[in-house]
């Protein structure tokens, strides 16, 4: 399921505009971003929770010429799914 699939299946069991829809969607994934950009979490009881965790910087190889390079340490974002969506997966 891509963006606009998504939207679509929201407006149609909301009874809303694909339009609002959309914006309805623009708005949670903007609230999720700014909340992870500013080191919080996001917990959706049932679904999941979404952090950031930092990686370590690590040395890595080139696939392309074989040779070590250096990879920098960065921020990731986490998704783990909570008991409710596990459950309805098994």
């Amino acid at each position: 399921m891509n963006k606009s699939e998504l939207i679509k299946h929201i407006a149609d069991k909301s009874d809303i505009s694909q339009a609002a829809a959309g914006r309805a969607l623009g708005s949670l994934i903007e609230a999720v971003t700014k909340t992870l950009k500013k080191g919080g979490t996001v917990s959706l009881v049932g679904f999941g929770s979404f952090s950031v965790t930092k990686r370590k910087a690590r040395s890595g190889r080139n696939p392309s010429t074989g040779a070590t390079i250096k990879i920098k340490a960065a921020k990731v974002p986490r998704f783990r799914p909570g008991k409710g969506l596990k459950d309805a997966l098994n």
